[in-house]
């Protein structure tokens, strides 16, 4: 079973139903049926500070992803952790979808590029 806790702490409407509904989507799609997931929305100044303190960068994003054990052998009874989708409204507005997906393929150990950009056009065709 996947666990999703979400978060708002934006100040802005966020569809964390909705969220959560695509997170089990995507995992699914990617044959990850049990772990626990964190999605928080954040407003821009959060996001700012965090892409600072993570990256190095100075300047509000749309998604962040901080992975955890993502699809690493883990010792049998141990709940996989998968790790926390961070989302800042305020960058994305109606067009989270997308970057919660970019974020949710990080967590499962992608990297920019073809293969991913090719799960990334899988999902959206869902």
């Amino acid at each position: 079973m996947i666990v999703v806790e979400t978060a708002n702490r934006s100040g802005a409407a966020a569809e964390a139903d909705a969220a959560e509904e695509l997170a089990r989507q995507v995992l699914s799609g990617e044959g990850v049926s049990d772990g626990e997931l964190g999605i928080s929305f954040v407003g821009a100044e959060e996001m700012r500070a965090l892409k600072r303190e993570h990256l190095g960068i100075d300047e509000a994003t749309d998604v962040l992803s901080f992975p955890l054990d993502g699809r690493d052998e883990l010792p049998e009874g141990m709940p996989r952790a998968l790790g926390d989708v961070v989302l800042c409204p305020e960058v994305v507005g109606d067009s989270w979808r997308e970057p919660l997906v970019h974020g949710l393929l990080h967590l499962l150990g992608y990297d920019h590029g073809a293969e991913m950009a090719e799960r990334e056009r899988a999902h959206a065709a869902q």
